[in-house]
């Protein structure tokens, strides 16, 4: 790919998300949540990919999968009014879709257009398989560790907010507040498996879900970000003071320092 068809991209991006705003503000602050958490995406992807000396061309593949992989965001909540892609419809093949509808990517090479799709639709799943060709990975994993990176950032600074700061609004949490939390995600972390999603109750089962997304971070230069930022820490700071949190913790921050000089 060449530089000059991201900018394209950028300015149909932005033209197209200018189209969902209207007179509802719960929805106008929750699409500018989605805009400025991709224009970060994409920070964080150009790091990445800087860390790895991919060439021009790959970084501009991979940026450009940063631009669009939460576009079907946009149609998800004006449609739903949630980001909760269990009740509505996965955002990823659904950006997918968006893009095949308005033929953005019509002027691409089809191999650059199946790597964008395809690292879309799978950002967002809970694992990707095992058998992803070898052109495709490193694609699929750069849009989820980044993607997480800033999700982090959301979590730990912006969900933090008190409920009564305006800027907080979109980011109340989808999980009923309490104290409570499942023993079953409790065991999938400490046994360093992934969780399943339907398993998240309240909302300290996401902040636990966030804790495990550590084993699934794929770079060095994205362990080495969680780590200098202390975002674990931080999501453990906010979570009740327990045996099992206590574990928990162990076993994360553990993993984060065994891990961080470890990987690609």
């Amino acid at each position: 790919m060449q530089r000059h068809q991201l900018e394209e991209f950028k300015q149909w991006c932005a033209d197209y998300t200018a189209g969902f705003y209207g007179d509802d503000a719960f929805i106008n602050a929750n699409l500018k949540l989605k805009e400025t958490h991709t224009a970060r995406v994409c920070a964080e992807m150009n790091y990445l990919t800087q860390s790895l000396r991919m060439s021009d061309a790959d970084r501009v593949l991979a940026e450009t999968i940063a631009l669009f992989h939460d576009v079907g965001r946009y149609e998800q909540f004006t449609k739903y009014r949630t980001f909760s892609d269990v009740k509505s419809v996965p955002h990823g093949p659904l950006g997918v879709a968006v893009l095949r509808r308005h033929k953005v990517l019509d002027g691409l090479m089809p191999n650059e257009r199946h790597i964008i799709k395809r690292a879309m639709e799978l950002h967002a799943i809970k694992q990707l398989p095992d058998t992803l060709a070898d052109y495709l990975a490193p694609f699929a994993e750069l849009i989820r560790d980044a993607d997480k990176l800033d999700i982090y950032y959301l979590m730990t600074e912006v969900d933090n907010w008190p409920l009564e700061d305006p800027k907080a609004k979109p980011m109340v949490n989808w999980f009923a507040p309490g104290d409570g939390y499942s023993p079953q995600i409790i065991d999938a972390i400490l046994a360093r498996r992934h969780i399943d999603y339907t398993l998240m109750k309240t909302s300290h089962d996401m902040k636990l879900l966030e804790l495990a997304w550590v084993y699934d971070l794929n770079f060095s230069a994205t362990l080495e970000k969680v780590r200098d930022r202390g975002y674990l820490e931080k999501i453990i700071a906010m979570l009740p003071d327990t045996p099992d949190i206590r574990r928990v913790a162990g076993e994360v921050l553990g993993y984060l320092n065994e891990m961080s000089d470890g990987t690609k």
